[in-house]
């Protein structure tokens, strides 16, 4: 699949911010199975200094600065972005079983951004929470191959779950979304990070978009779709990372496009910053996913 990603988000402020340092997290970093092109990050006001790099995780990072006052930031990032299926071999497999997987992780000689053993320690928007864990024990055991376990706790987050947007926050803890059983993409990855991680599981956030489809005979709006966070799991040295969607029960594959992964949602934030003066802040977000196939 082939899709022309758009991004904008438009920051307004009651008075007006002086000097602003913003972090973007929305350039793909590198990823198997899919091919960005003619990335373009537009900034408005344009800003003094703009430093791309990476973040401390799997992620792109780009740094600006403005320094002169405005009541509005806009920020818009363009790509287009051809994404493989997903191999046989990977949906097909089992994998190690859980108690070979942790030792495997724990052993392995990594400390790059995509080791696992980075991700089977409690962050902190995913810390340790013994009755996700024990929830999770029910139908996890040692023995299981770790796509099977992935499987596990994705199907259950999507049956006893219910999407529900209106049910928390951007900075509502896991535990509350798991409480209620309601929530959105975000809270549902960070429960299965935190049940997988309470089994030895190394477990990652990743940040994306989700190709949307309107609903029969109806338009597709251009601007509706929306960011989509879903769970990498470290399957071993032969499978590597997989992606698990809880809210949709199904493998990322080629419905799914690839930004960044972290240890949770605070790694790979699409925009975040400090600044100065500004009052009440709004957000719009305008995303677009169009398929170009």
């Amino acid at each position: 699949m082939r899709y022309a990603v758009s991004h904008v988000t438009t920051l307004k402020y009651a008075s007006p911010i002086g000097m602003a340092q913003f972090k973007v997290r929305l350039r793909p970093a590198a990823w198997p199975g899919q091919t960005v092109r003619d990335y373009a990050l537009i900034l408005d006001p344009e800003p003094t200094q703009v430093i791309a790099g990476t973040g401390g995780y799997h992620v792109n990072e780009a740094r600006f600065t403005l320094q002169e006052p405005t009541r509005r930031v806009r920020v818009e990032s363009r790509f287009s972005v051809e994404v493989e299926p997903l191999p046989f071999f990977v949906q097909d497999a089992g994998g190690l079983g859980l108690a070979d997987l942790r030792e495997k992780a724990m052993r392995k000689p990594d400390l790059s951004a995509l080791a696992p053993a980075s991700y089977i320690f409690a962050s902190p928007w995913a810390g340790t929470e013994p009755v996700i864990g024990k929830w999770a024990a029910s139908f996890l055991d040692e023995a299981m191959p770790v796509m099977d376990a992935g499987r596990a706790l994705m199907q259950a987050i999507h049956r006893e779950f219910t999407y529900d947007a209106d049910a928390t926050e951007a900075d509502t803890p896991a535990i509350e979304a798991f409480n209620r059983r309601h929530g959105v993409c975000q809270d549902f990855s960070h429960v299965m990070i935190i049940a997988a991680r309470a089994h030895g599981i190394p477990a990652a956030y990743v940040s994306g978009y989700l190709r949307t489809l309107p609903p029969p005979g109806k338009p597709r709006l251009v601007g509706a779709d929306a960011m989509h966070a879903w769970v990498n799991l470290w399957c071993g040295d032969e499978l590597g990372w997989v992606g698990f969607d809880p809210t949709n029960d199904t493998l990322a594959n080629t419905d799914h496009i690839f930004l960044g992964m972290g240890r949770d949602y605070s790694d790979v934030a699409p925009l975040d910053g400090t600044l100065r003066g500004g009052g009440r802040q709004s957000m719009q977000l305008a995303v677009d996913v169009a398929p170009l196939d």
